[in-house]
């Protein structure tokens, strides 16, 4: 009888333990190569924990995490809406290296299966990582009732607005797709019915809004269904090729990995700002290996320090290579055509780094040097010019005509590079 009682109590005991052991691995989801893309494919948004086990950072975030999960599963119970996934970057290192991991922990956010530009760097808690799955959840389009609100938009943002015949239309399912992915970029606007007929019977199903009074707006041409196409017309037009760097996103800048063109200008001083996105519009196909900044001087002085620079001296460009700073020569040149190219091109091929060290490259060979026809001084003792006098000035002159060596400035951005107080930074990306 006392072995049936303890045979009794073992089961209870076990089907307990089985299931706490089952409600913990499922809050959040292991994600392995052989289900990751399904995971993905088949969730709105999937909030994702790239862990190393031996990493304390990651050590502490899993708890939170967990908690995290459990906090969003009760606020949003619907299947396929959000859940919460994890990746060991040790043992899944394929899936590490297919989306750039390169610190420890690092969260990142799928929508719909695909990758939120965005990775999350707010407070580590509970609270604070459900809170940004709600705003990730809130639908950034906003309707409007009267053409009349559309029209007198004011012009300091970017704005995207669509007409539609009916919020159930396969045109504005994909239009809302679209604003969830670039929601940080633009303000999205839908009318619908007889509030946007008079646009769609002109066909300017969607137009953008650009910042400023003067510039003109633009009209999507593809298919309204092709989310893809829209996605790509909406990102060309809502992400400006010239950035504003800040504190606050200086982290995410710096983890492009490109280098920085930056020009530095003081807040009121709109002409020079001007002047320096039409030169930059010039190259784009640059975009790729550098990214186009500007920075506010009084911000950023601390960079202008390393330059020998103060606010006085703004607007002036510079390049920060993440290892050295090189400032462009002057600021007036910069329309001067192909000058701000060539800069960037004598960053690429190593000349700037080059001519810091060992002085202007020479344009042409330089001349044999030419004797000179006076005689040496003669020496004391015999009255006859002195060989070693002689040796002497020509040692002198030797040193004299040797470049003198100095070093650019050291990189101030690559401060802004995650924190080692708060990741472990893989130095080199075969450690995963």
């Amino acid at each position: 009888m006392c072995e049936m009682r303890f045979v009794k109590k073992h089961i209870v005991i076990s089907a307990a333990c089985l299931m706490f052991a089952f409600h913990c691995t499922c809050d959040v989801i292991k994600l392995e190569s052989s289900n990751i893309d399904t995971i993905l494919k088949n969730n709105e948004l999937v909030f994702v924990n790239f862990y190393a086990d031996w990493c304390r950072f990651s050590q502490m975030l899993t708890p939170v995490f967990k908690d995290a999960s459990d906090l969003v599963a009760k606020e949003y119970p619907t299947a396929g809406q959000v859940v919460f996934g994890r990746v060991d970057c040790d043992r899944e290192t394929g899936i590490a290296s297919r989306f750039h991991v390169n610190k420890y922990p690092t969260m990142k956010l799928f929508r719909a299966g695909q990758l939120v530009k965005r990775e999350y760097r707010g407070k580590r808690s509970a609270e604070s990582l459900r809170d940004f799955v709600r705003e990730q959840l809130r639908d950034p389009v906003q309707e409007f009732t009267s053409l009349d609100t559309i029209y007198e938009l004011p012009r300091v943002k970017r704005n995207i607005i669509g007409y539609f015949t009916s919020k159930e239309s396969p045109e504005f399912e994909t239009y809302s797709k679209v604003a969830k992915i670039l929601k940080d970029d633009c303000f999205f606007y839908a009318g619908f019915g007889e509030v946007s007929q008079p646009e769609r019977t002109t066909g300017d199903n969607i137009i953008f809004k650009p910042i400023g009074e003067s510039n003109p707006e633009m009209v999507y041409l593809g298919s309204l269904t092709n989310k893809d196409l829209l996605t790509a017309w909406s990102q060309d037009k809502c992400v400006p090729l010239v950035r504003e760097i800040t504190f606050a996103n200086g982290e995410e800048l710096t983890e492009e990995g490109l280098p920085f063109l930056i020009l530095f200008h003081k807040k009121e001083d709109t002409e020079s700002l001007e002047i320096y996105k039409k030169e930059v519009s010039r190259l784009v196909n640059f975009k790729s290996s550098v990214n186009f900044l500007m920075a506010d001087c009084e911000t950023f002085s601390h960079p202008l320090h390393h330059l020998g620079k103060t606010v006085r001296d703004c607007p002036l460009v510079a390049i920060d290579s993440f290892k050295h700073m090189y400032m462009f020569p002057n600021f007036d040149e910069i329309s001067n055509p192909g000058k701000l190219k060539q800069f960037i091109l004598d960053l690429h091929s190593g000349k700037l780094h080059r001519e810091f060290h060992h002085g202007p490259d020479p344009a042409t060979k330089a001349p044999p040097a030419v004797q000179s026809k006076a005689p040496p001084a003669p020496s004391k003792a015999t009255g006859k010019p002195s060989a070693a006098t002689g040796q002497a000035k020509q040692e002198a002159k030797s040193e004299e005509s040797k470049p003198v060596e100095t070093s650019p400035p050291e990189s101030i951005f690559k401060a802004l590079k995650p924190s080692e107080h708060r990741y472990t930074v893989i130095r080199n990306r075969d450690e995963l």
